[in-house]
């Protein structure tokens, strides 16, 4: 037992300090996701959608240096990185709409000026909605018109779109309470 800690003390000690280190800038990011959900209000579900995505991206940073710790090379690293990324780049540019979505989501969840509970219209010549915004999810809006039709309306238009305020609800304030 001795042996093997003594063997590999460098490459134990780098881990150690790459994992905590990560998980102080988890807690931050964490913190600073939550901050950002209860100054602007919004819904707790997005607030922890935000927590879904750094966790992924603390994994990812975590992957690459914890291979490059134990002694995986540069050259093998971006071989298998290069390769998996432009498998997933052309399987995303299949479905490039998804990440589209995911992107506006996320933008969504630091600008997007209305919330839950809120009239709103969208100016769309084809085909213009007025409705109030029952939930935000990663890739699109849940509408309910004045009718109770149930429009789902993806998060990459809600964007490129002209959208007015009609009534502001202050009844649905969840995001108060985000962890």
């Amino acid at each position: 037992m001795y042996e093997i800690l003594f063997t590999y003390r460098n490459e134990l000690i780098y881990t150690v300090a790459v994992l905590i280190l990560l998980m102080i800038i988890q807690v931050l990011l964490k913190k600073a996701a939550n901050k950002v959900g209860k100054k602007s209000e919004i819904n707790i579900t997005r607030t922890r959608l935000m927590f879904k995505y750094i966790n992924m991206l603390i994994l990812l940073i975590a992957a690459f240096l914890l291979a490059l710790a134990w002694g995986v090379g540069f050259t093998e690293l971006s071989l298998v990185f290069s390769s998996v990324f432009a498998v997933i780049g052309v399987a995303l540019f299949a479905i490039w709409s998804i990440l589209s979505n995911i992107t506006s989501g996320i933008i969504m969840f630091f600008s997007f000026p209305y919330k839950i509970g809120d009239t709103i219209k969208i100016h769309d010549k084809d085909l213009p909605v007025e409705a109030r915004i029952e939930d935000i999810k990663a890739f699109h809006l849940h509408l309910r018109t004045h009718d109770g039709e149930l429009i789902t309306y993806p998060n990459n238009l809600i964007l490129q779109k002209a959208v007015s305020l009609i009534e502001h609800n202050r009844r649905h304030e969840e995001g108060k309470e985000a962890l």
